[in-house]
């Protein structure tokens, strides 16, 4: 890939696509980003990019966008654990959104395609997890599912096309830059410095550097075979609890208290309880009962080796991202309020 030649970013003004459009930029490379709503100019402030709108449930709107691009970095889905209707809020939408965005990518003539899929499609039954165990038999959580089933669909289609795909897995992304609302994972960071998460519901993240992850995506359109999956995570996750406690040495002066172990029938007590609440209110609960059920004690462990030796993926450690995170929440009372 030449640095005059054009690559394409969807879901541009999220956390994973704002700052792929940043790093590509940086080295040079012309970017046209896609956004649903061409409104939210805030994320692209400063930024020397062509903004356009095109959303992954229009395929008429990628056929378009795609027009002249010759790597296309499918970022943009529904990232989310709860909605109120999860197949047709999460999962249709991505599945449908892969479909159609990579059907327009082969119509507009693209070259290569880096697929964003999640360590959701992962086989966690043997640890550390890696590319070759195959897909999660976990089939309990819609995200879950629809990053199983739609990594799969965009290496058929990809085939099926004639078209060079290479599909990456990011983990728990952190740090800057980042804008409202914050992903999933980052959240979780936001919700300890605010003080509410009381209880150690047992859950692991594998904390990654959003911009490692960044570079991960353009080393894979550089240096990815096609046909080939990548793990751009750390080897070793946290609970909730220790990353509350690296909070807490990290930054003294928060006095931040460490959550309290329960039993787990408490746990999905307290877990239908937020639920019911959030239900009343119409927003995410913090916990929900399948989050304990399907979350609470995985080890979320991985091998990165083929990202290190194919791509050049080198990380920082999920303790330095940790901390850089904080700080960037904290310097930013306008993401970190409620």
């Amino acid at each position: 890939m030449t640095k005059n030649n054009l690559s394409l970013v969807s879901g541009a003004n999220g956390h994973l696509g704002n700052n792929l459009v940043r790093f590509l930029l940086k080295k040079g490379i012309p970017v046209r980003a896609t956004v649903r709503n061409t409104n939210n100019t805030k994320p692209f402030a400063g930024l020397n990019c062509e903004l356009v709108q095109a959303d992954i449930t229009d395929k008429g709107s990628f056929v378009k966008a795609l027009q002249g691009v010759e790597t296309f970095y499918a970022v943009g889905a529904s990232f989310t654990l709860w909605a109120k209707n999860p197949k047709k809020e999460i999962y249709d939408v991505n599945i449908n959104g892969t479909q159609n965005t990579i059907e327009a990518a082969a119509e507009a003539g693209v070259k290569r395609i880096v697929y964003v899929s999640s360590i959701a499609a992962l086989d966690y039954t043997k640890l550390p997890a890696k590319e070759s165990n195959g897909y999660n038999p976990d089939r309990r959580d819609m995200y879950y599912n629809s990053k199983n089933d739609g990594e799969k669909l965009a290496f058929e289609l990809a085939s099926k096309l004639g078209i060079e795909l290479v599909s990456v897995m990011p983990s728990a992304m952190i740090g800057s830059e980042a804008f409202l609302p914050l992903n999933v994972s980052y959240n979780v960071l936001k919700l300890i410095l605010n003080k509410k998460i009381p209880v150690d519901t047992k859950i692991t993240l594998n904390w990654i550097d959003v911009k490692d992850v960044a570079e991960g995506c353009y080393l894979a359109a550089e240096k990815g075979r096609s046909g080939e999956r990548y793990i751009l995570a750390n080897e070793k996750c946290m609970t909730i609890t220790d990353t509350t406690k690296l909070a807490n040495t990290l930054f003294s002066e928060l006095k931040l208290e460490i959550p309290r172990a329960v039993p787990k029938g408490i746990l999905f007590t307290i877990a239908a309880l937020m639920e019911f609440s959030a239900k009343l209110k119409g927003k995410a609960p913090i916990l929900t009962r399948k989050d304990v059920a399907v979350f609470s004690g995985l080890q979320q462990n991985f091998d990165i080796s083929k990202a290190r030796n194919e791509l050049g993926f080198n990380p920082k450690n999920p303790e330095q991202a940790v901390k850089e995170a904080l700080q960037y929440l904290m310097t930013n009372p306008e993401i970190l309020k409620e």
